[in-house]
């Protein structure tokens, strides 16, 4: 009797014994299996959304943001360079305007200026408005009225609408290189919004870009970094932003020509003014409803 306790206890052990090692593995698998599933959501090569959004996560690569300084110091080089052949003011340096009162005392400095070398200055101006055009730097509507304030109404105009089309499309273009990541991390849910926009109107789509460059519907600044990403074509994007930079940029410069009387720059598109940008945005997208009306008939 004893003997046959002790064999079934030696047979139980062996069954054990050899069990161990199977649990073993079967564990040992699924954690490894866990883990590369863990490791792979993590993984730069594993897609995400178009809309999603990198939480904590600097958006641009090494190799993007090695492009980005790159570019920014190019032209950056340029500037620096136009600014050491234009001659000394006798005012000292040049400080971009933030507000309304610095614009008038930068105004007051640069006339002069402007009438004893005006081809340099003009392109000084222009390097220095496609600059921040570009890089998305704040302040172009204070240079949009310096121009209306130096040049009148007629050259002002044109030197606002010929820079602000040079300066977007240096941005589209380089948001067509590395600017994806940062418009997909800063605005995730407008850029699906936008695209869907833009796929149900691929037939007028000229109308649609005019429409939103003449209305304040969606910023400039994320139309000029969007605009590669969702695939409008780049003569589309220069046709609109041509000819809809038009009608802001006219207020723009002629209320330059009375600094005096403005007190703000939110003075500028007052609920009159809104009206009749949205005015001529409805007539430029009208072919587009009336081409829908029809399809419904």
């Amino acid at each position: 009797m004893k003997d046959k306790v002790l064999l079934c206890s030696s047979v139980r052990s062996v069954l054990l014994s050899m069990a161990a090692p199977r649990s073993l593995v079967v564990d040992s698998g699924m954690r490894l299996v866990m883990d590369e599933e863990k490791n792979g959501e993590d993984s730069p090569t594993t897609k995400k959304p178009i809309g999603a959004k990198l939480e904590g996560k600097f958006p641009l690569s090494r190799w993007e943001f090695a492009v980005a300084v790159a570019v920014f110091l190019v032209f950056s080089t340029g500037l620096f360079c136009i600014y050491l052949t234009m001659p000394a003011a006798d005012y000292g340096k040049i400080k971009l305007p933030r507000t309304i009162a610095d614009l008038r005392l930068l105004k007051d400095h640069l006339v002069t200026y402007a009438n004893i070398y005006p081809a340099k200055f003009i392109l000084g101006y222009c390097s220095t408005y496609i600059f921040m055009q570009t890089f998305m730097i704040p302040g172009t509507i204070f240079m949009s009225l310096l121009a209306g304030a130096l040049f009148g109404v007629i050259r002002g105009l044109f030197l606002v609408v010929f820079n602000a089309t040079a300066g977007a499309s240096s941005c589209y273009f380089l948001s067509k290189l590395i600017g994806r990541p940062v418009v997909t991390w800063l605005w995730p849910e407008k850029l699906k919004f936008f695209q869907a926009e833009i796929a149900k109107r691929r037939d007028k789509l000229l109308n649609y870009m005019l429409f939103l460059r003449i209305t304040p519907t969606l910023p400039n600044l994320f139309i000029n970094l969007a605009s590669p990403i969702v695939d409008i074509p780049f003569h589309v994007f220069f046709l609109a932003t041509v000819v809809g930079l038009i009608p802001a940029s006219y207020i723009t410069v002629r209320a330059g020509l009375a600094l005096g009387d403005l007190k703000s720059v939110k003075d500028l598109y007052d609920f009159k003014t809104l009206s009749v940008l949205f005015l001529i945005g409805f007539i430029s997208i009208f072919p587009t409803l009336l081409k829908r009306k029809r399809i419904y008939e």
